[in-house]
């Protein structure tokens, strides 16, 4: 595990209790950036395999299996104490599956209809998302998709200072504490984002059709591919 990707691990791992309290404060755009991810989420299978990357306490999840009751899911994250608050939430569903796990590195052994992640990928850097990209189209079985809900880095610098002073503005007039505003802060200082522009051509490079970003709020993005 590189260094990098262990300094995640123990920031998730200590946040993982107050996560989900805190994610309608932290993410402004909340309701339009989940269910507009789960909205594209289409499958003809009533008991799809859905694979969710990076996908800490399973909130993603819960929102899926609402739509699909009786998928199989499966949950990745490198996070033990995230994944031990996923499984409190789904603890009277059999159909899911917890690895604990760098999915950047993980051999899945089977395919899936779809691939999910939120506010995760970001944490790569731009070579391990191309990589991931390409593992992910792999992983999909024909017509499968892939949704990505996640932040991007500005196109350029000026817009990155918007994105940056926007989210800051609003966080700190949520109603979050100083503490908690301070953890958020130590955990975006791990960011590793890349551009848009960069990441909608790495998706399409890795072979997927119908690139787009279906959705965007500041840095706040909906990607979208099928295979």
């Amino acid at each position: 595990m590189s260094f990098e990707r262990s300094d995640v691990k123990i920031k998730f791992d200590e946040n993982a209790s107050q996560y989900d309290g805190q994610r309608k404060k932290l993410i402004p755009c909340f309701d339009d950036f989940y269910f507009i991810a789960i909205s594209l989420a289409e499958t003809k299978t009533k008991n799809p395999q859905i694979l969710d990357i990076g996908a800490g306490t399973g909130l993603l999840s819960s929102f899926i299996l609402e739509k699909y009751p009786d998928a199989f899911v499966t949950l990745i994250d490198l996070s033990e104490k995230m994944l031990d608050m996923a499984k409190e939430r789904f603890v009277a569903n059999q159909n899911i599956t917890y690895i604990i796990d760098d999915y950047t590195k993980h051999k899945f052994d089977r395919k899936y209809d779809v691939v999910i992640s939120s506010l995760s990928i970001h944490h790569l850097s731009g070579d391990e998302k191309k990589q991931l990209y390409q593992n992910i189209y792999s992983s999909l079985n024909q017509d499968g998709v892939f949704i990505n809900a996640d932040q991007v880095l500005g196109e350029t610098h000026f817009m990155e200072s918007l994105y940056k002073n926007d989210w800051k503005n609003k966080v700190g007039s949520s109603g979050l504490s100083k503490e908690e505003i301070q953890s958020a802060y130590e955990r975006a200082n791990l960011d590793r984002m890349s551009t848009l522009s960069d990441q909608l051509k790495w998706i399409k490079d890795s072979g997927f059709l119908d690139v787009d970003c279906v959705y965007k709020y500041f840095n706040f993005v909906v990607l979208f591919g099928r295979k």
